[in-house]
């Protein structure tokens, strides 16, 4: 069964096709992070227009990369949420459209979904039950995945995501955007432990993120620097933020893993690529006898070969949408 996944909830267009939920017969990516790098971050009106004028050339490489043509497509899924909404619009309207008119089914994916599927496709053997963290610009979610398609998150993020404190971060650094990669890069230069930034914990709820407060330290910490008239080691900063959040990740991920058990530990997001994160993870688990499972890079960021995993397993259950699908902006994991 081939799939074409079409993705747009942020600022990659992408479109993939995916055989049998595993096999990765094309993956196009069109980024505009040049173009949102001029303004500190994804301004959506932008990323609107864009996914417009791209959509129809990135679905057809993603055809002729495969050596598809739409009549060896037997379905198609796109994301529909959560994510901002005008590119999600644009997404699920061109989608709606050539599942019309080629009587194709259409399946709404979700978009944190996307992300924990693409271990299905890096890891052929991988099969649930398995504990998963969701760590991307707009996610950290830590997530049992039960079945395909059953999830029970475990916790979330009660403020900023991870990956949109690492661009907070980086802004106020001085390094631009995007955060993530620049301040890995800086952080190689630095030391992790010169500054002792804080891990904050929601006591009611254990399992739930807060990077809200370590973002406010860092930029106090970046303030009383510039008031004391001291320079600050851009390096040292980088550093010893990203151990913070990395030790917040990881924290919650063990303490999960010693509370529900398990063998396999994955990944998946944006931040899953932070090769810090990486090895600290796989470290972690190590440790615990506990198999660690990540995705490629390239199946890290938004792409369209996650989603047309994710809409498989949904396919093979039964699911199909009508036309009436449409974008929405704050999807719960889970709902339908």
């Amino acid at each position: 069964m081939r799939i074409l996944g079409i993705e747009s909830s942020c600022d990659e267009t992408a479109a993939a096709v995916v055989e049998d939920g595993r096999i990765v017969l094309s993956n196009a990516i069109s980024t505009q992070i040049p173009i949102h790098t001029l303004y500190g971050g994804v301004v959506p009106e932008i990323a609107s227009r864009k996914h417009i004028e791209r959509i129809t050339q990135v679905v057809e490489q993603g055809l002729s990369d495969a050596g598809c043509t739409l009549d060896d497509i037997d379905a198609i899924g796109v994301t529909y949420g959560p994510g901002l909404v005008g590119p999600l619009l644009v997404g699920t309207s061109f989608a709606k459209a050539l599942a019309y008119g080629r009587d194709l089914p259409l399946i709404g994916v979700h978009h944190i979904e996307g992300h924990i599927s693409a271990n299905y496709i890096e890891h052929p053997d991988l099969e649930p039950p398995f504990l998963c963290l969701v760590v991307s610009g707009g996610h950290t979610h830590l997530v049992r995945v039960l079945d395909y398609g059953q999830y029970e998150i475990l916790g979330r993020t009660v403020d900023d995501a991870a990956g949109e404190a690492f661009d907070k971060v980086a802004r106020a650094i001085g390094l631009g955007y995007p955060g993530g990669p620049k301040i890995e890069k800086k952080a190689l230069e630095g030391n992790p432990d010169a500054i002792a930034f804080p891990r904050a914990k929601v006591d009611e709820h254990p399992y739930d993120f807060s990077f809200s407060g370590l973002k406010s330290a860092v930029l106090n910490y970046l303030n009383g620097m510039q008031m004391k008239g001291e320079p600050v080691n851009e390096a040292d900063v980088a550093a010893s933020f990203q151990k913070a959040v990395v030790s917040a990740l990881v924290d919650h991920a063990m303490m999960a893993l010693d509370e529900f058990g398990g063998d396999k530990f994955a990944i998946a997001g944006g931040v899953a690529s932070n090769g810090a994160f990486r090895q600290a993870m796989k470290d972690a688990c190590e440790k615990r006898g506990v198999q660690f499972l990540c995705p490629s890079p390239i199946l890290c960021t938004d792409n369209g070969a996650m989603i047309g995993a994710a809409a498989y397993y949904d396919y093979m259950k039964g699911r199909r949408d009508s036309w009436d699908l449409n974008a929405t902006p704050n999807l719960k994991l889970g709902e339908r």
